[in-house]
């Protein structure tokens, strides 16, 4: 099992005030602490307009930059907002950047759930789930031979004849390729074109059961060529995650930042489904202790651990995507990053190795 950690570039308004520069170095200064403690994945997230979220409006700029900082930790984008792009350049850049880490990249992508971000790029909201399958089809052709011709009704490319898509990146046939998605639709694409599946934090355990299911279910429709994506069959599923000592000290950590994250996360300004928490009403008061009870990996490691063999047991997942707001602290998030990485995951990687 793969364990990472989804990087939002969230601010921390008290902390690091308007315009929020402070909050790269802190995302930063983060992910070098995930890559000296051995996590797998550091997924750097996309978005753009609005400090009650995230401020990075382009992954790949910043994934050039922990190339060079870093050492062994693998360097994703979860996710690429794809109807935002031009798709030959989405494949350029990935090899690119596959090419500056050492064969150390993965691309995920994602239709996107944040209607301002469209307006403000110009893009149908609407229509964005059909502009991304039609830009999936130029990725995959792209990727696999590097010549294109194609005429859509968003796309129209031509790269042929003496000419090709540069560079080629190091891993084979491709970068590995996910989709992230939360709909029927999504899954089943994610599943027809040999992505890898990347699944929210909402849902609970027994929503994404069903999930993994209908996504493994539908792999058997992805063409031969396509089931040669290094990520396809993956499951990589989000969490929010917080390790203490006890019980007790998780929740008197992280209760109220986490709630208050919640909130914000399901407002007005998201929409698309990425799943509601615990399948409820959004509009509803949250509980932590219910959220504990279905949705979050909170606790001491003992109850963690615990927690993450239920949810792997029910769906099989590959990967557990560490997730956290910035309201705990740096401190206390560093703390829990390394009591995670010191007493979760030897339990998997041993019981793995044995």
């Amino acid at each position: 099992m793969k364990f990472g950690v989804l990087f939002t570039s969230h601010p921390h308004v008290d902390k690091e005030p308007y315009p929020h520069r402070e909050v790269h170095a802190r995302v930063t200064a983060e992910i070098l602490e995930a890559d000296r403690l051995g996590y797998d994945i550091a997924w750097i997230a996309e978005h753009h307009f609005s400090n009650s979220y995230g401020i990075l409006p382009d992954p790949f700029t910043y994934i050039g930059y922990l190339a060079a900082q870093t050492q062994h930790i693998r360097l994703g984008t979860a996710v690429m907002t794809l109807p935002l792009y031009n798709p030959v350049r989405v494949v350029e850049n990935a090899a690119f950047a596959d090419i500056l880490s050492k064969g150390r990249f993965i691309l995920g992508l994602g239709s996107g759930y944040r209607p301002y971000e469209f307006e403000g790029m110009g893009v149908s909201f609407d229509e964005r789930r059909d502009i991304q399958e039609e830009a999936l089809e130029i990725v995959l052709d792209a990727l696999h031979n590097r010549r294109i011709q194609r005429h859509g009704n968003y796309f129209n490319v031509d790269v042929s004849g003496d000419y090709e898509i540069f560079p080629a990146s190091i891993q084979e046939p491709h970068v590995p390729l996910y989709l992230a998605a939360g709909t029927d639709r999504s899954i089943g694409a994610a599943a027809r074109h040999g992505c890898g599946l990347m699944l929210s934090t909402l849902p609970g355990f027994d929503k994404i059961a069903a999930q993994t299911a209908y996504y493994r279910a539908a792999l058997k429709d992805a063409p031969e060529k396509w089931q040669g994506n290094p990520a396809c069959g993956h499951v990589d599923q989000a969490r929010w995650v917080y390790v203490a000592e006890t019980d007790a000290k998780a929740k008197e950590d992280s209760a109220a930042g986490l709630v208050h994250h919640i909130k914000n996360f399901m407002a007005k300004n998201a929409a698309g489904y990425l799943g509601t928490v615990s399948e409820k009403d959004q509009g509803g008061e949250l509980d932590y202790d219910e959220l504990a009870a279905t949705t979050l990996l909170h606790g001491s490691p003992d109850t963690v651990i615990r927690r993450l063999q239920e949810l792997r047991a029910a769906t099989g997942i590959t990967s557990l995507v560490l997730h956290y707001p910035p309201y705990y602290g740096v401190e206390k998030t560093l703390n829990s990053l390394r009591l995670f990485a010191k007493e979760v995951i030897p339990a998997f990687r041993d019981k793995a190795a044995a």
